[in-house]
């Protein structure tokens, strides 16, 4: 997940919550990640599964009016 300056804090919280199935402590360390890093891993996937993830997220957001952005990338 990227970070921005318009989504709020809680509403990245809520998202990894119920879509990387974390509990609220780990998603706000998430969140923090993101935030103080600019980018931040909520979960590994297959590349199946990670697509669906990022498309659930996207709408999420865009339905919130939200401009918060969710990639997946490889991992090494």
């Amino acid at each position: 997940m990227l970070n921005d300056d318009y989504t709020p804090m809680e509403f990245v919280v809520v998202v990894i919550q119920e879509f990387f199935g974390k509990d609220r402590e780990s998603a706000t360390q998430i969140m923090l990640k993101i935030h103080l890093d600019g980018k931040g891993v909520c979960g590994v996937y297959s590349q199946d599964v990670a697509a669906t993830k990022v498309e659930q997220v996207l709408d999420a957001a865009r339905q919130a009016g939200h401009p918060l952005q969710c990639v997946s990338e490889p991992v090494d």
